[in-house]
């Protein structure tokens, strides 16, 4: 399990954005990058204690805990919560592959009425709410750095990127939110 009392934060102490979107940094996090064939899925998710969704674009959340389908046998598994996700996922008694990269990822929260349009200041896909909707994920990217965007509400997102693009990021959306609120 990631130490992450004693990890730096990239971002520590960074907030923006505007009227429009507010910018702020997400709680500290585990996480781990999940690779399981089909026949796991039920194991997993009763080891995670929520359901891995097993379509295209789609998310679960349960008490702090984020299942993100990234691809037909992948996903990000998010706990705001700090526990420990390789313990769980080794208790399934199904075969997976599990890593750890809750250092190598941070996540900035967009909130606010000019939320959508701060993140399409970098991101080319279509994020309106028919299109995107409440716990839609995808992998993406925002201007040139891959990212994992959730829609967390209707006027809120989740951005997960990895730690060395932060402030590339966290600049872009800045940026973009000030836009957001003219």
């Amino acid at each position: 399990m990631a130490d992450l009392a004693n990890r730096t934060l990239p971002l520590a102490g960074f907030h923006g954005g505007s009227g429009a979107a507010s910018l702020s940094v997400a709680v500290p996090a585990t996480r781990i990058s999940l690779r399981a064939k089909p026949d796991a899925v039920e194991a997993l998710s009763g080891a995670l204690g929520l359901s891995l969704p097993v379509k295209a674009k789609t998310s679960a959340s349960a008490n702090g805990r984020h299942a993100l389908w990234l691809g037909p046998d992948e996903w990000l598994i998010i706990d705001e919560n700090e526990a420990d996700l390789m313990a769980a996922v080794a208790s399934s008694g199904v075969l997976h592959s599990a890593t750890d990269i809750s250092h190598r990822n941070t996540a900035i929260l967009v909130k606010g009425r000019g939320a959508e349009v701060a993140v399409n200041g970098g991101c080319p896909q279509d994020l309106s709410l028919a299109a995107f909707p409440v716990g839609a994920c995808s992998r993406t990217v925002l201007a040139k750095a891959e990212i994992v965007l959730l829609r967390t509400a209707d006027d809120a997102f989740r951005v997960e990127c990895w730690r060395s693009f932060s402030p590339y990021v966290s600049g872009l959306l800045a940026e973009a939110a000030e836009d957001a609120g003219n």
